[in-house]
């Protein structure tokens, strides 16, 4: 009765806090390491001295084309690579820590990410910033913002961009992997069926239930899909969708705070988009990254895969 009586309070809390963030109309949203902005906050604040703006749109080229006043470009083609045969892992830390300093993070500078479709490419899907945004976070950063609807929200209101490439002086950032915001292959075996533990599968419904580029056709067994792109604006893949629909889909998903949430997909890189909502976002307490997520679990042949639109 006990353990009923929490994890309803946990959910009305849950709400209570999405309906604060939705006063916020250009503030930064949510606690902690990883914060949402508005495009009005960020032209607001574009002059900032300390202030450093990444772009990460899917080919340079869209960079060169336009990005905005003052903004880096960085490839999150450069956080992973190939360990020991497996691909998408991520980079060493000394790796990385060398990257970030080219353009010029520091440990104490506040970061913007944002990404786009690409006008000159047409290939972005719009995860390259929540991906862009968990690495740093992941390798120690603890001041991130995600601009919220992107480049194509920021030229749609007419605001300004530019062709010029920022001076950068090189910064002095180190690298510290959090170990607490993902975990292993037996980690996930171990939780995953736990009964306060729910493990999300982020990729699309044609993925989880059937045969997608992976050796093995499915999902992991237990894992609940809730595809990343359905919490999204339907005509632009970075701009979150309103919080009342983005608590309706969770209800209908049965997903509270009370439980552990483990977010997977097919490399680790979609699963970032309800890592970051639901541990910075919503703020719940227990969010875990299989960063592994199907690429490895399919890898092995004693690891069993379920298909169709059921978990089991």
């Amino acid at each position: 009765m006990r353990g009923t009586r929490r994890a309803f309070i946990l959910s009305i809390v849950a709400v209570v806090s999405l309906a604060g963030l939705a006063v916020q109309t250009t503030g930064p949203h949510g606690k902690g390491v990883v914060k949402w902005v508005s495009t009005e906050w960020l032209q607001d604040h574009l002059k900032e001295p300390n202030l450093l703006i990444l772009d990460a749109q899917p080919n340079v080229h869209d960079y060169f084309a336009e990005h905005i006043p003052g903004a880096v470009y960085f490839s999150e083609g450069l956080l992973r690579d190939s360990d020991q045969g497996m691909p998408a892992k991520y980079v060493p830390a000394q790796a990385i820590e060398m990257e970030l300093r080219r353009i010029g993070l520091n440990n104490d500078t506040p970061v913007v990410v944002y990404t786009a479709k690409g006008k000159f490419s047409g290939t972005g899907e719009g995860l390259a910033q929540t991906m862009v945004a968990y690495s740093l976070a992941r390798f120690g950063h603890q001041n991130i913002y995600v601009l919220n609807g992107g480049l194509d929200k920021w030229t749609g209101e007419k605001r300004p961009v530019s062709q010029e490439f920022p001076k950068v002086k090189e910064g002095t950032f180190r690298a510290s992997v959090q170990e607490e915001y993902f975990i292993s292959l037996d980690q996930v075996k171990k939780l995953k069926d736990q009964s306060n533990v729910i493990l999300l599968d982020a990729r699309p419904a044609k993925f989880y239930e059937g045969q997608g580029p992976w050796i093995k056709p499915g999902h992991i067994p237990g894992a609940v899909n809730l595809p990343w792109r359905s919490l999204m604006a339907d005509d632009n893949p970075t701009l979150l969708k309103p919080d009342a629909e983005i608590t309706q889909i969770l209800q209908e998903h049965k997903i509270t705070p009370d439980k552990t949430i483990i977010c997977s997909c097919g490399t680790g890189r979609e699963a970032t988009n309800e890592f970051l909502l639901f541990k910075w976002y919503l703020g719940y307490p227990n969010v875990k990254l299989y960063e592994g997520s199907f690429t490895e679990w399919s890898a092995y042949p004693d690891d069993p895969t379920v298909t169709g639109p059921n978990p089991k």
